[in-house]
């Protein structure tokens, strides 16, 4: 009996290790699965299973998202080109915008409210701020008597790019300190009389906050601080807080953003670069990734803020992305002849006499050309855009001008939402009334360089409401976008984000809202339903009309009740 049961004990023994090492084989597979997962596509883990943001479980951002992969990942922060994106011009709609589709009351009513949508939605923050214009100049502060600052040792040799040691290397002979004639290197004379009494920072606008000085002015990227050096006498005592990204009040945004300090002071390290120049200090992460965003949050508020310079302006860019300098790499080299500091890799102490830190933007995807410098307006960005990229046409030619030739309309596609449902219909009704055609699909990763070529090509363009119709920068003078707006009351929306805007860049506009038989939204609910008797009752709050009216719907065009605006459009070219 005992030899009975020890050879079941010896088999039992020998069963529980099989299944110990079948476990552990699985865990250890399931580990290298994983592994190679975060490894070879990290982007893959923040969206579900439909492709889209899970808006609790991910950041909103393309940037915000290599961000969170950095501390994993350093290679994919420093240079590797977005696979996936959210593409929809609404990402971060304003508190105005809001208020304006949901006919919410106003911030007297809602104040609270309206603060918290404005962080949740990715609002600009004008109501949230409002209570703080008029009144709030500066922050006046006691700064201490003695400041001790170190320069830290740049980053090991194994962290630094081989391109990043050539551009460092071109950038070092470019910023060289000023040689005098008695042969000894000196810092640069500052002329700060003019700006001696004046604020440094302006908080005023409901959309940015702006910094500007004139003097001795030191940057240490190190402590993220901008200094202006006091001169004898000065009784200015100044702190500012600010994160160089024109989303004022959106906290969800500006979370990921790195906080500079701006101040006036009798104490800093030494200079160890001296620039002939003024510098930029602005931010990328924020809601960028997102083509609409790349130029209502960055590069028209660039331009306004840079363009006077002529390309004499250095650029200091904190929370940068190389991929996204890349992909517009021709807009930096057109604004800027120095090499980009990438702010937050960076252990020197630069000098300048004139700095800003901030973009000056105003409403989305405009310029207010009477507060903008210079007065410049969206038809000076639109001729701007059109020379970065040797675009050759100017203006649209009147039809008959140019014998035996069709005028152009590109359709902008969408493949996930809002997409046309009946494209060739709709392709082969504008033939039939004599246009030649051409269909393209707009996202974040497109070649801009042929992209742009192929917008300034047509004489019109048309797109249902999203980011692709951003590419109307590269349109000629007098061209016409056409804008197909979503069912669920987003005209107002639509207006804002890209009607307002084209109109000031000189183009023609129109906007065409569907009707409910247009909507794919009847195949999800009967006729009958509360959502096409009035869409209204379901704005309740950005995200909700999101999900229900942008994310969930495309669109089957009616070309018998579209065909008078493409009529229109055709009289309007003969004239």
């Amino acid at each position: 009996m005992k030899a009975v049961e020890r050879a079941k004990l010896v088999r039992s023994l020998r069963q529980e290790s099989r299944r110990l090492r079948l476990l552990v084989l699985v865990i250890g597979f399931f580990l290298v699965t994983l592994t190679f997962v975060v490894v070879s596509k990290p982007d893959a883990l923040l969206f579900n299973l439909n492709g889209r943001l899970s808006v609790d479980q991910a950041p909103r951002s393309l940037l915000i998202r290599q961000r969170v992969d950095a501390a994993t990942d350093p290679q994919r922060s420093a240079g590797q080109d977005p696979k996936v994106l959210d593409d929809d011009a609404d990402q971060g709609t304003s508190v105005d915008e809001k208020r304006e589709l949901t006919g919410e009351p106003e911030q007297g009513e809602k104040e609270q409210q309206e603060a918290t949508a404005s962080e949740l939605v990715g609002g600009g923050g004008r109501e949230a701020n409002k209570g703080q214009e008029g009144h709030q100049k500066y922050h006046k502060v006691t700064l201490p008597t003695v400041s001790n600052y170190t320069i830290h040792d740049a980053e090991d040799s194994h962290n630094v790019k081989e391109e990043d040691s050539k551009t460092e290397e071109v950038q070092t002979k470019l910023e060289a300190p000023v040689d005098n004639s008695d042969g000894r290197s000196r810092q640069p004379a500052w002329d700060n009389v003019e700006w001696e009494r004046k604020p440094l920072c302006d908080f005023s606008n409901f959309r940015a906050n702006v910094c500007e000085m004139r003097g001795n002015i030191k940057i240490h990227p190190n402590a993220s601080s901008v200094m202006y050096m006091e001169p004898a006498g000065s009784k200015r005592d100044e702190q500012w807080k600010i994160k160089p990204y024109p989303r004022k009040g959106d906290e969800l945004c500006l979370s990921h953003i790195t906080e500079l300090t701006v101040k006036s002071s009798k104490v800093a390290p030494e200079c160890t670069k001296y620039h002939n120049v003024p510098a930029v200090v602005f931010a990328l992460t924020g809601y960028t990734g997102n083509l609409f965003h790349d130029f209502t949050d960055v590069l028209v508020p660039l331009f306004t803020t840079a363009s006077e310079f002529n390309g004499e302006v250095q650029f200091l860019i904190t929370d940068m992305a190389i991929w996204w300098t890349r992909k517009y790499h021709v807009v930096f080299e057109k604004l800027s002849k120095y090499p980009l500091i990438d702010f937050n890799k960076d252990d020197q102490v630069h000098c300048f006499n004139h700095a800003i830190v901030g973009l000056h933007a105003y409403m989305e995807f405009t310029i207010d050309s009477s507060k903008a410098p210079h007065n410049y307006s969206m038809v000076d960005f639109n001729r701007f855009m059109r020379q970065t990229y040797s675009l050759p046409r100017d203006a649209v030619s009147a039809l008959g001008e140019i014998p035996k030739t069709k005028p152009r309309l590109l359709i902008i596609s969408r493949q996930r939402t809002r997409m046309f449902l009946n494209l060739q219909e709709v392709v082969a009704m504008a033939e039939e009334l004599g246009f030649e055609v051409v269909v393209e699909e707009a996202n974040v990763s497109s070649d801009l360089s042929h992209f742009s070529k192929a917008v300034n090509s047509v004489d019109v363009m048309m797109g249902v409401h999203g980011a692709g119709l951003t590419n109307c920068v590269f349109l000629p003078h007098n061209a016409t976008l056409i804008q197909i707006v979503p069912w669920g009351g987003l005209e107002g929306v639509c207006r804002i984000d890209f009607g307002d805007p084209s109109e000031q860049m000189g183009l023609r506009y129109k906007q065409y809202s569907i009707s409910v038989h247009e909507s794919s939204l009847t195949d999800q609910y009967p006729l009958d339903h509360e959502i096409f008797k009035n869409p209204l009752a379901f704005h309740k709050g950005f995200e909700f009309i999101r999900q229900t009216f942008m994310d969930k719907q495309n669109v089957r065009l009616d070309c018998n009740r579209f065909r008078p605006i493409l009529l229109e459009t055709l009289d309007q070219l003969n004239q």
